[in-house]
């Protein structure tokens, strides 16, 4: 198959325009393959297989460009190139230790037959999971910069889909899934979070399900000075047409030749488990620029965090508004007496890291300026280097440095970029004064500067900027309300995670997260990176903290399913969440989380079904201990697991976290059970899943 695809793809690469325009292009690897042809109107498109079945009909490719001379069509082709890829890389840290990169080239080369004769390429990468495709404009006379107004790329779908999304939001990518067919996608009846979407417009990554059993995601990898795209639903053909997200201006995206798009993804498989191992779009990013990269290390942390979302705290020093950030005398404020970030409290998270062998301790709320911080699209908000009055940097640094703990910075910005990008700097001079290695950023509300998105490509721009300004001063960072991740943390290994999605915090301030959510998410916003989803809560009704202001609270798993979150929802960071006397009243069940890896040599998914339960295991980064979780929707369920991923011949315990008896995530939460029993890779482990429930386990090598 191989070489009738590079013989076919020789023929036609020297042949003249006319006889290419008549004969589709073709590249193939596996199962899996891609046409190539132009219209009657000379309008370029493209379709996908799977073997016998359709992915994607006959679908429409072009850019359309603000100056009205763009490559909607008609186009010829004036010829091809092809190439074949197979190599192997090693991430920093990942899922698995090796990384195959397998892959067959198409590049078609077209241009306008008519004046100005633009010329445009459009590569393919085909896998055995999918395709990878993008337009690349090269250097040319007539064409040095240029205004993307929209991309005219098509996903016509050959049927009513199921379909799991949520609402095209160019602010925020923090709603619940909806489970639907592709005819019923209305994103009118959601509650906006921040810009209202358009009827039928959602996002990406599109988790998709035919009803003759392929399973297609729908994204796009490498989102370098670039808008995010989105997609437009045709709910009578099914066809998904792509939407740039619009800068202040109003067009998409100013650029320079020679320039590219981002790859435009599609990863198909009969297997739902195959699409959450696809490295596809992890290889079509490019390798990181780092000179060095040993500085960079994955890690568990506890923090000054959610005892704020509960109301135990809050982030702000004193209750006032209306604050001047350069003019006010913080030490004459009168403090409310419920600051979470004071040295006191943070030593007594330090206490509790070091205890339990967690490598970070993050604190919010530290800095000053969070009493008139949201909702106010004011610029001035923070400086990022000057701590309240309770909070003493030099105290809490040799502390820590002393329990051989670090703290972990935060600088939310309100938005307001603008103000970050002239202070950063001096922020992260600051941060390597005082030991800090590490950031969680945030970009609550309306982006500044006003009329840019956050989804858009002025913002895109900012935080690939800040990955690598962190990265070259030897620091990591994780993102909140950043665009969607797609990759990157190949090339900017330092950013370690994103928020992108709605995440554990909704349990404690709306109506919360259905337990389906954790079911969806793997097979959605993780496709492009990893999620800093802040797992862990063991105080499951949140009634306790704050009864007035939390009645009726509660986190919509069980306490077992928690601690399989810390394996089906990978990321290299992973905070345990709750309060320390939260885990101080079951530190039986904390040991899974102090145990627990963050980076890994292998990783299979046993089990997978997107909306219903995933099951997966984890090789632990240089040992042999292995790690499962298994998590379900609202519907209890058996889980048979197989262990014959682990090395045979040899004896292991298995400690299994499991839901207790009576145990479901509304009316009995926090019932578990721990059981030991040796295993070994003949071993199959039944688990029974509570309603909203979960399972994890170790599996540690007997006498080694």
């Amino acid at each position: 198959m191989k070489n009738t695809f590079l013989v076919a793809l020789l023929l036609t690469a020297g042949l003249p325009a006319t006889a290419q325009n008549a004969a589709p292009l073709t590249a193939r690897l596996d199962k899996v393959s891609l046409t190539f042809a132009l219209s009657p109107e000379g309008r370029p498109t493209y379709a996908v297989q799977f073997g016998s079945k359709p992915v994607l009909n006959t679908s429409r490719l072009g850019l359309e460009l603000a100056d009205g001379k763009g490559f909607e069509g008609p186009l010829e082709v004036t010829g091809s190139d092809t190439k074949s890829v197979d190599e192997s890389w090693n991430p920093v840290w990942g899922e698995v230790k090796t990384i195959r990169n397998h892959y067959q080239q198409l590049t078609v080369h077209l241009r306008q037959p008519q004046a100005p004769g633009r010329r445009l390429d459009v590569v393919f990468r085909v896998f055995a999971d999918g395709v990878g495709f993008r337009y690349e404009v090269p250097r040319q006379p007539g064409l040095s910069y240029f205004t993307v107004q929209q991309e005219l790329t098509e996903f016509n779908l050959p049927a009513n889909h199921k379909a799991f999304w949520i609402p095209g939001d160019y602010d925020s990518n923090e709603y619940s899934y909806t489970t639907s067919r592709l005819s019923e996608v209305d994103t009118t009846p959601i509650e906006a979070i921040q810009q209202k979407s358009a009827p039928n417009r959602i996002q990406t990554p599109l988790m998709l399900k035919s009803d003759d059993g392929l399973y297609v995601n729908i994204h796009e990898a490498a989102l370098v000075n670039y808008p995010a795209m989105f997609l437009n639903v045709d709910t009578k053909t099914y066809g998904l047409r792509s939407q740039l997200v619009p800068g202040a201006t109003g067009a998409a995206a100013f650029l320079q030749a020679p320039e590219h798009t981002p790859w435009r993804t599609i990863v198909v498989s009969d297997k739902a488990p195959e699409v959450l191992t696809s490295k596809l779009i992890l290889n079509l990013n490019e390798p990181t620029k780092f000179p060095t990269t040993d500085w960079i290390k994955p890690q568990k942390f506890v923090g000054v965090w959610w005892e704020m979302h509960v109301n135990k705290a809050s982030w702000n020093y004193a209750d006032t508004s209306n604050i001047k950030l350069a003019s006010t005398d913080w030490n004459r404020l009168k403090p409310n007496g419920r600051h979470g970030a004071n040295t006191a409290n943070v030593k007594r998270y330090i206490d509790f890291a070091a205890k339990h062998g967690l490598q970070s301790v993050l604190v919010e709320g530290w800095n000053v300026g969070w009493e008139d911080w949201a909702n106010n699209w004011k610029e001035e908000v923070f400086d990022f280097v000057t701590p309240y009055p309770d909070f003493n940097v030099t105290e809490l640094q040799q502390y820590a440095a002393s329990k051989g703990v670090q703290l972990m910075m935060h600088h939310e910005t309100s938005g307001s970029v603008t103000n970050y990008e002239r202070r950063q700097d001096a922020a992260y001079r600051f941060m390597k004064e005082h030991g800090y290695a590490a950031v969680k950023t945030g970009y609550v509300g309306r982006i500044i500067p006003r009329g840019e998105h956050h989804d858009g490509q002025w913002m895109v721009n900012h935080f690939n900027h800040t990955a690598a300004l962190l990265g070259q001063n030897q620091l990591m960072v994780d993102m909140h309300e950043s665009v969607r991740p797609t990759g990157l943390h190949r090339t900017y290994p330092n950013w370690l995670a994103s928020e992108a999605a709605r995440g554990n915090e909704f349990n404690a301030w709306s109506t919360g997260n259905l337990p389906e959510h954790e079911t969806i998410l793997p097979f959605t916003r993780l496709m492009g990176g990893p999620m800093d989803y802040t797992p862990g809560i063991f105080q499951i009704k949140l009634e306790s903290w704050n009864p007035a202001q939390n009645k009726g609270r509660q986190v919509h798993t069980t306490l077992a399913k928690q601690l399989a979150l810390y394996v089906t929802m990978y990321s290299p960071v992973q905070m345990a969440a709750d309060l320390p006397e939260a885990y101080e009243q079951h530190l039986d069940a904390f040991q899974f989380i102090k145990d627990m890896a963050v980076d890994w040599d292998d990783t299979r998914v046993l089990l997978a079904e997107p909306g219903e339960y995933i099951t997966t295991a984890r090789k632990a980064k240089g040992r042999e201990d292995w790690y499962v979780g298994s998590i379900t929707d609202e519907n209890p369920r058996q889980q048979t697991v197989k262990l014959d991923f682990l090395t045979p011949g040899q004896q292991y315990e298995a400690i299994i976290y499991a839901d207790g008896k009576g145990a479901s995530w509304d009316k009995n939460p926090q019932a578990y059970q721990i059981r030991r029993q040796k295993v070994n890779s003949k071993s199959t482990l039944k688990l029974q899943l509570a309603s909203g429930g979960g399972a994890a386990i170790s599996l540690k090598p007997i006498g080694r």
